[in-house]
């Protein structure tokens, strides 16, 4: 079964809220005019640039360009994802969240998740009380110590242990469970065998405290040494990071987060004092990871053993890195002396040394042209035309801005002069120019309204002002007949609304909610938050204007289009009937 939340609820659920008690419980707002003000929480500012309105139960930065309505902000400001951000608006509204009962494909009924999450909680502290009771764990508390592990920091991190046993679990809890939650394995016969046995336990913890899986590691010689949970329906280790949870308890909003590659060297790291680190789970960096991670931060970096295999792994990770790249986000590569890790390392010099060693990390530039250039001759045309093939295919992924014009600048200068148009970042970047957020917020500046198109001035008039589509339905609007920019953004929005189940229930925020997995939707929100100049009682008469103008101008395009073609070849039936209903309407 499917837990997806239907859209009637989230509409509904937007209709419910008030924006302004909802962002005043996180921001402290003050009344000016109409709207709310504020410091905005999403970026520096001296004066307040971040406005609330609550007739249309949206926000908007004028410094900074965010804005959305009430699922946005805690999307945004806590960090989660739509899911998260809609159960925790229905808890502040105080209503249960409505899920779909549809059956997906991996037969996982969504409402024993609970049970799922469950079992793991209470394996976890299972294993946690047998660290302390169990006369076998004897050798794993010996091997903590030996590692320098403390007592609080065992707790911290709610270490286990995990007896030699082949059912510890089955007894204890409902079996089918523990398979969902990857605990047990079941064998031919049916019958179910516990996964983790004489292990060291380490359970992995989401952003939200839950616990989903665990990392577990022998105390002897025998392989795996280290082994994780399978994935589950609620345990995907491409995109959790071992400590983040503890990471985020101690600090929401790090200046940087550490990734390393062991369980032990986060819970070292953090002993030390160095607490912010948290450590991939057996798989290589992934762009979920950094997109997780860069929700909490503007700053990762990335630390590689010295050796062979740690730094074949930092020039791997460069692939997900650029992908991951954008405006705000910064990413350092730091690769250790070869023959230690951050364990062992921050033992051995101590907080302040280590933290020296994270802070001075190569760059991102640094560290990409020093790898290109020293598996590069670049002392012969072939050489630095290699180097440009390899590094252009990373270099095009990068957003708009400086830092891809630099670094363009940067390539150029090594390769010693080949031609502009071959380098040039405008060149590259013309590709995907059209779609650039970025070249949207600057093609529609919402500070002056005069600047606004026709279309574009009907379209934000109509998010901000849903009842106008009583305008629409008024006229006949054929919009297959209709040609002019902006014409389908309009029809989209238009739809929007036609679409609500509850017409006088559609405010701003509830339209935008229906454009969030558009490609439209920094537009719309952009538009959304144009302030309009016009009295309230002229909005209707502005509004009816400018779309019987736009309408007008289109049709008259249009039958200029038909009636020259018509001087040269032959209408269909369809064409002439529409130049005669065109003509008509003209007339009339």
């Amino acid at each position: 079964m499917s837990g997806k939340i239907p859209r009637a609820f989230i509409d509904d659920l937007l209709v419910r809220v008030d924006i302004v008690e909802l962002i005043d419980t996180h921001v402290p707002l003050k009344k000016t005019g109409s709207n709310y003000v504020a410091r905005c929480p999403f970026h520096t500012e001296k004066s307040p640039s971040f406005s609330v309105n609550r007739n249309k139960q949206f926000y908007y930065c004028f410094g900074c360009g965010a804005g959305g309505n009430a699922i946005s902000f805690l999307m945004e400001f806590n960090h989660l994802d739509f899911v998260e951000a809609v159960e925790d608006l229905a808890a502040f509204v105080g209503i249960a969240v409505v899920r779909e009962l549809v059956a997906d494909q991996s037969g996982v009924n969504k409402q024993d998740l609970q049970s799922i999450y469950d079992v793991l909680q209470r394996a976890a502290e299972y294993y946690a009380e047998q660290l302390h009771v169990a006369v076998a764990a004897k050798k794993a508390v010996a091997y903590l110590k030996a590692r320098g592990v403390s007592g609080d920091f065992a707790k911290r991190f709610m270490l286990g242990y995990a007896g030699d046993e082949w059912q510890a679990l089955e007894g204890r809890f409902a079996s089918a469970t523990l398979l969902a939650a990857g605990l047990v394995i079941a064998k031919a016969d049916s019958k179910c065998y516990d996964r983790f046995r004489g292990r060291l336990m380490f359970p992995i913890r989401d952003k939200r405290g839950r616990v989903v899986g665990f990392g577990a590691r022998v105390l002897d010689d025998s392989l795996p040494k280290y082994l994780n949970s399978p994935e589950t329906p609620v345990f995907q280790k491409g995109r959790e990071a071992y400590g983040l949870y503890e990471l985020l308890a101690n600090n929401a909003r790090p200046a940087r987060i550490l990734v390393v590659e062991g369980y032990m060297d986060v819970i070292a790291l953090a002993q030390a004092g160095i607490d912010y680190a948290v450590a991939t789970l057996g798989t290589a960096t992934s762009k979920a990871h950094l997109d997780l991670l860069f929700r909490y931060t503007s700053e990762v970096v990335l630390c590689f053993d010295g050796d062979d295999a740690g730094r074949k792994a930092a020039w791997r990770a460069m692939d997900v890195v650029f992908d991951s790249l954008k405006e705000g986000r910064q990413v350092r590569v730091m690769l250790l002396p070869q023959g230690v890790d951050p364990d062992s390392l921050v033992r051995e010099e101590g907080k302040d040394r280590f933290a020296e060693r994270i802070i001075l990390a190569q760059t991102l530039s640094e560290y990409f042209f020093e790898q290109l250039s020293a598996s590069t001759s670049l002392a012969d045309i072939e050489g630095r035309a290699k180097l440009v093939g390899t590094a252009k295919p990373f270099l095009i992924k990068l957003p708009e801005g400086i830092f891809r014009d630099m670094m363009f600048a940067r390539l150029k200068e090594l390769s010693g002069g080949i031609s502009q148009q071959d380098l040039s970042a405008s060149a590259v970047a013309a590709v995907g120019y059209a779609n650039n957020p970025r070249v949207a917020q600057i093609a529609l500046r919402p500070q002056d309204k005069g600047r606004l198109s026709t279309a574009r001035t009907v379209i934000a008039l109509l998010l901000q002002n849903p009842r106008l589509i009583e305008c629409f339905e008024q006229r006949d609007v054929e919009w297959d007949a209709l040609d002019f920019p902006g014409m389908a953004l309009l029809r989209k929005v238009v739809q929007a609304i036609l679409d609500m189940p509850v017409r006088n229930a559609a405010n701003t925020a509830v339209i935008i909610e229906s454009f969030r997995d558009s490609p439209d939707y920094k537009v719309v929100v952009l538009l959304a938050s144009v302030q309009m100049l016009t009295p309230e009682e002229g909005i209707e008469i502005e509004f009816c204007d400018g779309l019987d103008g736009l309408l007008k101008q289109a049709h008259e395009k249009r039958v200029t289009q038909l009636l020259e073609k018509s001087a040269v070849t032959e209408l269909n039936e369809r064409e002439r009937e529409t130049l005669k209903k065109m003509n008509y309407k003209q007339i009339r």
